[in-house]
């Protein structure tokens, strides 16, 4: 199931960040006044169904819906523990931005990959956006595991930029910059 991101998914979501090639740690803090983050929780339905959410973004409480506090450990996402919690995130994806959005972040724990979970976050994110909307992400030009879903799902390359990801001293990794223009719904 899909779901907006609670303030006590924090811990949980950093520790995914860490299977990310180049997390933005202060980013991902400061997901709630930034923009959006959805994430990717274990239950017994479909990894794509997504939660009840209102017009707000807001996830709609229920009768038993209760966020109790959660700390980091609780629910370790690294290694081979993967979250077992029923509303434990395996994933997020992490949107920026106003009138235009873009897509700073998405990751699928490795032990929850190959599930459809990503393509579930970005289809959520993509339907969550209004008519006109564009939707632009960078990802390394040599992932083609990531590139693959991105493009399976209709983004489109839209630059190349040399050295854009730095890497310490052993340089750095060329991006290609993707974009979705969301229909205009007519």
């Amino acid at each position: 199931m899909i779901r907006t991101a609670r303030p006590s998914d924090a811990p949980v979501l950093a520790s995914l960040q860490s299977h990310l090639d180049a997390p933005a740690p202060r980013l991902l803090a400061s997901f709630a006044s930034l923009g959006t983050c959805l994430v990717s929780v274990v239950d017994d339905g479909e990894p794509g169904a997504v939660a009840d959410i209102d017009s707000t973004g807001s996830d709609r409480p229920t009768a038993d819906d209760s966020d109790p506090p959660t700390t980091a450990d609780d629910h370790s996402t690294t290694g081979d523990n993967p979250p077992t919690a029923d509303d434990t995130p395996v994933g997020y994806v992490l949107l920026i931005g106003g009138d235009d959005v873009h897509l700073a972040e998405l990751v699928v724990h490795p032990a929850h990959r190959r599930e459809g979970r990503g393509r579930a976050l970005l289809r959520a994110a993509i339907d969550r956006q209004e008519p006109g909307t564009r939707v632009t992400l960078a990802v390394a030009a040599d992932n083609g595991p990531a590139r693959s879903l991105y493009e399976s799902v209709g983004f489109r390359r839209i630059d190349y930029r040399a050295s854009f990801y730095e890497e310490g001293v052993e340089g750095s990794r060329d991006a290609v910059v993707y974009a979705y223009d969301v229909a205009s719904g007519s």
